[in-house]
């Protein structure tokens, strides 16, 4: 067991919702990437990022186990999202497993690129197709991304749960608009991509722009739409995700 760092700096006053400016893309995914695929399951090798972890640690690898018997550790968790041998990272030719460029463009794992970004402060965009986060509802699917870093997902189109679990981890949900997608802007995952229209009165549903910086120079922006859905959801991304929006509740409530 570990303490996750959900409520690390957490005061008693929700926030603001802001801007996302210079975020890197960590991985562009195709259709119907479900959560089995982003959330950790199954046996691992000592040769991964959660396998390190604990050799790390002392841990011997017969006593490794499975993700799933280590669900209450987030240290093992995050660094198996998006580690499924089956997912493909659009970013890497021919490449299957939890990889993708780091910030020196090199080839790494999806959890060492994040956590080099998360070192130079920079928040991290996920590119999708058609019914992102399809499957059952594994609530470390949302947890393992905001873990990473990831601010925004964008993509076609969400399945209902996953979406909401994402906005309930504090990661906004984004779906492209007026027939964009990942292959029609040409996405290559050196892109940097900044959404703005978030800070102020933001509506559930809102058409916002996003600007696209590929790496060549070249600049386009184009609208996609937030599904932040409701007012209620417009809190709990205010709060940071929906257990700090609950335990506000609750201190104020006991006051």
């Amino acid at each position: 067991m570990q303490n996750p760092p959900y409520f690390r700096g957490m005061g008693p006053e929700k926030g603001v919702i802001s801007d996302i400016s210079g975020a890197k893309v960590l991985a562009i995914l195709g259709d119907m990437v479900t959560t089995d695929h982003i959330s950790p399951a199954g046996s691992f090798k000592d040769t991964t990022p959660a396998g390190r972890y604990l050799v790390e640690r002392q841990v011997p690898v017969r006593e490794f186990n499975s993700y799933g018997s280590r669900r209450g550790n987030h240290e093992v968790m995050m660094r198996g999202t998006f580690a499924n041998i089956r997912i493909k990272n659009e970013m890497l030719d021919g490449v299957e497993g939890g990889y993708t460029l780091g910030p020196d463009g090199k080839q790494t794992s999806i959890y060492d690129a994040a956590m080099a970004h998360a070192e130079s402060g920079t928040p991290l965009v996920i590119f999708g197709g058609k019914e992102y986060g399809a499957g059952s509802s594994r609530d470390w699917a949302a947890k393992g991304t905001a873990l990473l870093g990831v601010k925004a997902v964008i993509a076609e189109s969400f399945e209902r749960i996953h979406r909401s679990n994402l906005v309930g981890m504090g990661v906004i949900p984004f779906e492209f608009t007026g027939g964009d997608t990942r292959g029609s802007l040409g996405l290559k995952g050196d892109e940097t991509v900044s959404i703005s229209g978030l800070s102020g009165d933001l509506k559930p549903l809102s058409e916002v722009p996003a600007t696209i910086a590929y790496g060549d120079g070249t600049v386009k922006t184009i609208m996609v739409k937030c599904r932040i859905d409701t007012e209620v959801e417009i809190e709990y991304i205010e709060n940071g995700g929906v257990l700090h929006y609950v335990l506000r509740n609750l201190a104020k409530s006991a006051a």
